[in-house]
């Protein structure tokens, strides 16, 4: 067939009067800063507001603060204290680096707060067998804490180098619009097991909230009047209040008297243990638990999960940037933002935070929910940290939310980022077959090869999949390849730089031609706007 048999005019048809009629159909507009943020990153919203906004991510992020060391202290050897006081130097530490992120780094307002990734090579080093003849438990809980604390200063110090020396930037300089979709869309679909898996541990409790969240966050303002549609700007707020309630009503009336441990420990409001083991003041301090040991080969595992954490911090770091409707990061700004992550990773290691920093993918999601990308509320919430890391009772009444609820959350706030990473493909010719490809073979992939990775690391406590002598190149191999984020990354910026850019066309169809302008911090005058360091104190305080 002709090539030409393939190509149907429609531009142009007959009306019932005979006259020809024009008839375009128009796509959408590209944009490249997302219109309809109310507050965008400059812009602050109304103190009390912004206080209100501030609260509700302090909120959010207390859920991966208390999960991480929940998992791990027990492993330890340590006790309802020591875990307390492992959350609250957890949440100091996310303070502190996320005002500095905010001041110093990408200049986003983006939430820091410990990596999940972290999880596997912190594991293995309390598993490890130099510990396993410790029998006192508060003696092997130092022990392995001061080995985890090396090695996260050792892969901190490996971090720093990589940001600040514009060893990333060369990295994210590679990134096509094409190529850049994977990465935003799986550092939010591939924290899915913390999810709904995590929802329907109580799924009395956590399905309640996910249906009372849609409901304030979507429908209600609806029916509300123009002058009260803001209440889906705090609907975080009011679902987790009234979720809360409920399950603290399921508590009180014995519903899970009779449940067994796991069910109860998912359900219930006063079984973590922090409101009555939390000190009322604890200020952290940097080697609280002693001086750190390093181990060469848990510190090469380590840096594995660093530099998977990177891949998911810049695809979060592009997410927070299209909801506080800023122009794309500039490669120098988030090779900034990682050496300031490095520092937090380093802030951890000091104090003993168990693992190291991550833009926070639910915090990102929370800016599209509310339509406000503020700096400022993000530097609030910051306060709220540090305060309430400080004042040990007051954080741990909030710690003790059932987990589920924070889950349900999740399940809104993920979808949030994993979109975002879509709005990139406007920039890209979704009608060539090689972007299909390397779409759709890089989303195949993502999900794939880590859903493999993690089957047999279920199954096999130790070794897993990988069954070589040294444990640190196991635990390297299955940091990377569990990741859906660096599994789709790698696969698609390989085929997108590979798969021939020389000629006009095949740049177009992954979107360079209109990505190149900010490839450079100086090539669009915006950059001066949304990410340059503050020169005086009336730069990001603007009241004064």
């Amino acid at each position: 067939m002709p090539q030409s048999a393939c190509i149907c005019n429609t531009n142009n048809r007959n009306d019932n009067n005979g006259n020809k009629k024009a008839e375009e159909f128009q796509p959408h507009p590209v944009k490249e800063q997302l219109p309809g943020v109310q507050y965008c990153v400059n812009s602050p919203p109304p103190w009390p507001e912004a206080v209100v906004l501030g609260f509700q991510h302090y909120l959010l992020t207390l859920g991966i603060t208390v999960l991480i060391p929940s998992m791990i202290v027990p492993l330890m050897g340590g006790g309802d204290i020591e875990k307390a006081k492992v959350i609250q130097t957890s949440l100091f530490v996310s303070g502190l680096s996320t005002f500095l992120q905010s001041l110093f780094g990408t200049r986003l307002p983006s939430v820091v707060v410990g990596s999940y990734t972290y999880v596997i090579p912190t594991t293995s080093i309390v598993l490890s067998r130099r510990y396993t003849t410790i029998l006192d438990p508060d003696e092997k809980f130092i022990q392995t804490m001061r080995g985890i604390q090396g090695a996260i200063i050792i892969t901190a110090c490996f971090q720093i180098l990589i940001g600040f020396l514009g060893l990333w930037r060369n990295v994210v300089r590679f990134l096509s619009p094409l190529s850049v979709v994977p990465v935003v869309t799986f550092a939010g679909i591939g924290l899915y097991h913390l999810g709904f898996p995590t929802l329907a541990k109580c799924v009395e409790v956590g399905l309640p909230e996910l249906i009372i969240f849609i409901f304030i966050s979507q429908y209600l303002p609806r029916y509300m009047k123009a002058k009260t549609h803001r209440c889906d700007r705090f609907s975080l707020l009011f679902s987790v209040s009234i979720g809360w309630l409920y399950a603290l009503f399921l508590t009180s009336t014995g519903v899970y008297n009779k449940k067994p441990p796991n069910t109860q420990i998912s359900c219930r409001t006063d079984r973590s243990g922090l409101i009555r083991t939390a000190p009322w003041i604890y200020m952290p301090y940097p080697f609280q638990w002693g001086s750190p040991t390093f181990n060469a080969g848990e510190t090469f595992a380590m840096m594995a999960a660093s530099l998977v954490s990177l891949f998911e911090s810049t695809g979060t770091f592009f997410a927070t940037a299209r909801y506080g409707s800023a122009t794309p990061v500039p490669p120098s700004v988030i090779s900034r933002g990682v050496g300031w992550l490095g520092i937090g990773t380093l802030l951890n290691g000091m104090f003993g935070s168990l693992t190291g920093t991550t833009a926070s993918v639910e915090n990102a999601g929370l800016l599209a929910l509310t339509k406000v990308g503020s700096r400022r509320v993000i530097q609030i919430s910051a306060g709220f940290m540090i305060f309430f890391s400080v004042l040990g009772k007051f954080g741990a009444v909030f710690a003790s939310i059932p987990l589920p609820i924070v889950a349900a959350l999740y399940c809104v706030l993920f979808g949030y980022v994993a979109s975002a990473g879509f709005g990139f493909l406007q920039f890209c010719n979704l009608n060539s077959f090689r972007t299909k490809f390397i779409l759709g073979f890089s989303f195949f992939m993502g999900i794939s090869v880590p859903q493999y990775f993690r089957e047999y690391y279920h199954v096999q406590s130790e070794h897993g999949h990988v069954h070589s002598h040294s444990g640190w190149f196991n635990d390297i191999v299955t940091v990377i390849f569990m990741s859906h984020t660096m599994v789709a990354a790698l696969v698609a910026l390989v085929l997108d730089c590979s798969l021939s850019r020389e000629n006009d066309l095949t740049r177009k169809d992954s979107g360079l031609h209109w990505w190149e302008k900010f490839s450079l911090y100086g090539s669009d005058v915006r950059n001066d706007e949304f990410y340059a360091l503050p020169c005086r104190l009336d730069t990001f305080f603007p009241s004064l």
